[in-house]
């Protein structure tokens, strides 16, 4: 399918910016910081709070869909950005749209970021906030039974991560993961990366970039909890969406990884968006984009309940 011309927009205008996902990862940072933001839906409430978790205190923003009494579902959320850049407000925009369409509450966690903090840092604090937010569920007013994850890109991957670490932990109990087109694979063979390695916003050397600055060495890569699709079983993880882009470099490792969770058993819906590029998800100037995130709310209300 041709590339989506709102797309394609979308490409034009970040090649006009000068924006760059190379270079030194603080003024990556400072470039992605100081872009214009939309504005979001509105939901009930929001509020910026820090979880003391792994010996520090991890930011986290949480979403309510409204302001009426008794524990709702919760969906914890990680942003993309390669595990180098990303914040919560660049993720804000689609919280917003996935709190509304979920009813669920949604808390937005701001992981600590590689180079500083390399590998498995990042998972580790995900998965260290999803097991305090189980744990504390009285105080957030939300349902410990009803818990789910997700993520964009980096964020899909630490969501899978969390959902294995969990599993293999024998807690928390999360019920859904939503997974948006996945890291799953340190391997840069594949058709999608040979198809898209450049011209479509995310490059093969971009993602080079961010694997270089996330693990401490190669042989971390080998590392399921770096990537998931090498675990050794996926069977007993919880149902999964998983989103994927035409015109995206990790395209086949997302889909790969939807494949090996169907034949261990898991329940998983699989969806990609032809004539899209990574980075559409809850894209205010692309209409597949929020269509995409609504459908994510959805899916996760249906599953929670």
């Amino acid at each position: 399918m041709p590339l989506n011309p709102q797309a394609k927009v979308v490409i034009d205008a970040l090649a006009a910016s000068g924006f760059t996902l190379e270079g030194d990862p603080a003024a990556v940072r400072a470039m992605a910081a100081a872009a214009p933001r939309p504005q979001g839906e509105d939901v009930g409430e929001v509020e910026n709070r820090t979880i003391p978790v792994n010996g520090t205190n991890i930011p986290v923003r949480i979403y309510r869909p409204d302001r009426r009494q008794g524990a709702k579902p919760v969906l914890v959320w990680f942003h993309g950005g390669g595990w180098v850049i990303g914040s919560l407000d660049g993720s804000d925009y689609g919280c917003r749209m996935v709190t509304n369409a979920s009813g669920c509450v949604v808390v937005s966690v701001d992981y600590r970021l590689a180079p500083e903090h390399k590998f498995p840092t990042a998972a580790e604090d995900c998965y260290a906030v999803t097991k305090w937010v189980s744990e504390n569920a009285r105080e957030l007013s939300v349902d410990p039974n009803r818990l789910a994850v997700g993520g964009d890109s980096a964020g899909g991957n630490l969501a899978a991560v969390v959902s294995q670490m969990a599993r293999a932990a024998g807690g928390p109990a999360i019920k859904y993961q939503a997974l948006v087109y996945p890291v799953t694979n340190h391997d840069f063979g594949t058709a999608s990366y040979r198809e898209n390695a450049e011209g479509y916003f995310l490059t093969r050397a971009s993602m080079e970039w961010f694997w270089g600055h996330y693990l401490r060495s190669a042989s971390d890569g080998r590392d399921p909890r770096a990537s998931p699709l090498l675990a050794e079983s996926l069977a007993g993880l919880p149902p999964a969406l998983v989103i994927t882009a035409e015109f995206d470099p990790l395209r086949d490792e997302g889909e790969a990884y939807t494949e090996k969770l169907r034949a261990a058993g898991v329940a998983v819906e699989s969806k990609r968006y032809d004539g899209q590029i990574h980075a559409f998800y809850a894209n205010s100037l692309i209409d597949d984009g929020k269509a995409a995130a609504v459908m994510l709310g959805q899916r996760v209300k249906a599953a929670l309940g």
